[in-house]
C-alpha cells in the first residue's frame, strides 16, 4: 500500500509542477525526508496527509484508493461505494497504526534523550 501512495504523491507532485525540495519546504521537512516518502522507504506520508491533501487539492482518502478499479455496469457502482466504506475504514485504521507507531518512535527517542541527560548530570559521562 505504501508504494502506491508514494506512487500516487509523486505523481501529483509533478502534476503541480513541483519539486521534491517544494514539497519539503511545504510540508516542513528536509528534502531527502521528503524523497524517502516518495520512495516507499518511509510511511511518514501518514502523519503529513491532510498538508498533502490541500496541497494537492484532494481527499486524503484519495492517496489510498486503487485508481485501477474500472466499472463496466450501474450494477457495479452499487457495490463500489459500499466497498469505498470499507476502504476508509481501512484508510483510518492503517493512518492509526502508522501514527502510533511514529509516536512510539518518538517516545523511545525522548526517553534515550532524558537517559543521556540524567546520566551527564549525575557525571556518568
Amino acid at each position: 500500500m505504501t508504494n502506491n501512495v508514494a506512487e500516487k504523491i509523486k505523481r501529483l507532485r509533478k502534476s503541480k509542477g513541483f519539486s521534491q525540495e517544494d514539497m519539503a519546504d511545504k510540508l516542513h521537512i528536509s528534502q531527502s525526508a521528503y524523497a524517502r516518502i516518495e520512495t516507499g522507504e518511509s510511511h511518514s506520508w501518514a502523519a503529513h496527509i491532510e498538508k498533502l491533501s490541500e496541497i494537492f487539492e484532494v481527499k486524503p482518502e484519495d492517496f489510498l484508493i486503487d485508481e485501477t478499479n474500472n466499472f463496466s455496469s450501474l450494477d457495479q457502482l452499487g457495490g463500489f461505494a459500499f466497498q469505498n466504506v470499507g476502504t476508509i475504514t481501512t484508510i483510518n485504521s492503517f493512518l492509526s497504526e502508522k501514527l502510533v507507531e511514529q509516536y512510539e518512535e518518538r517516545i523511545k527517542e525522548l526517553k534515550e534523550q532524558v537517559e543521556y541527560w540524567k546520566n551527564k548530570s549525575e557525571g556518568n559521562n
